[in-house]
């Protein structure tokens, strides 16, 4: 049995508001380290420092870059310098800009990671195409190199993947803006939407788990993916008709114990949204059962120092 590391990003600076920056605390309080402890083999690697949320001003159309570049260096240096062996991680965010960092740190062990992208958007947009400049919209165009800054810079290369080399599943057709629709339909990108999947979820990332082959592989958790109408974590709303909160965990269990899996992402969870305190337990509950008994990895990258630019 792998042996879990686990690493707190309390970040809330590429998003709308403030909130997520309190999730790795409030997971931590709600028990989450302790029940997975009580499963299997964890490393508690502690948190790095609580970055807020701060205001950028009016019509910006790139917001807080220099503070989300700063902060995923951060994480790419913690997360090469945490994992060993047969460990795998497990990072609790945070907005969801912190996959960039952690993408990036994996990479020096493992040139050739694969992404599983389990989020109800596909984070495709650019300073070009959407008028908020919020930077958790844009996460896969950096990863994927579709923006060229000091944010999608921070790794051993650039691009830090290519459309080969991640795979969306759960996302909403009507999140979709025209220029992310066209971006899926030109690349060879694998992407399974929450309408293709709705019949049997779980089966269908049983599939999806298959398509990545042998791969290392890094699951993005966005819990926005569960729909808000079933449990309403996600820091910004979804109520078309996505995935339950059963649904989406029993997807992740799917995608970890069916993929070569070296590192889970836990990001958009707002802890100011569970008002009465029932949906953080609830989430915690299903969330270990997910992750008990994952296997280790074997032969499958190098250690190596993280050298970003």
């Amino acid at each position: 049995m792998a042996s879990w590391v686990v690493l707190g990003v309390p970040t809330s600076a590429g998003t709308h508001h403030a909130g997520m920056d309190q999730a790795p605390h409030r997971l931590r309080a709600a028990g989450l380290v302790d029940r997975l402890r009580a499963v299997s083999p964890v490393t508690d690697a502690g948190d790095l420092p609580r970055t807020p949320y701060r205001p950028q001003g009016v019509g910006r159309p790139y917001r807080d870059g220099g503070r989300v570049a700063q902060i995923n260096r951060r994480v790419a240096e913690r997360v090469a310098d945490v994992v060993t062996g047969d460990d795998c991680l497990l990072v609790l965010g945070g907005d969801c800009t912190i996959t960039l960092g952690v993408v990036a740190g994996l990479l020096s062990r493992w040139p050739n990671l694969g992404v599983v992208y389990l989020d109800g958007d596909v984070d495709l947009s650019t300073p070009g195409d959407t008028e908020s400049g919020i930077l958790d919209t844009m996460v896969s165009a950096h990863l994927l190199g579709l923006v060229d800054t000091p944010v999608s810079r921070i790794g051993p290369r650039f691009p830090l993947l290519g459309a080969e080399d991640i795979l969306y599943f759960g996302y909403h057709p009507q999140e979709l803006t025209p220029a992310e629709e066209g971006w899926l339909g030109t690349h060879p990108v694998r992407h399974w939407s929450v309408t293709r999947i709705l019949d049997d979820p779980t089966a269908a990332a049983r599939r999806a788990a298959a398509v990545m082959g042998d791969r290392p592989v890094l699951v993005h958790f966005d819990v926005d993916v569960i729909d808000s109408g079933d449990a309403p974590l996600g820091n910004y709303p979804h109520f078309q008709g996505g995935l339950s909160l059963d649904q989406a965990v029993a997807c992740l269990r799917a995608f970890v114990h069916g993929c070569p899996v070296v590192g889970v992402v836990i990001t958009e969870l707002n802890p100011h949204h569970d008002g009465d305190g029932r949906l953080l337990p609830r989430f915690i509950n299903r969330l270990v059962k997910a992750l008990r008994e994952i296997r280790p990895v074997h032969g499958g990258g190098r250690k190596g120092s993280f050298d970003g630019a």
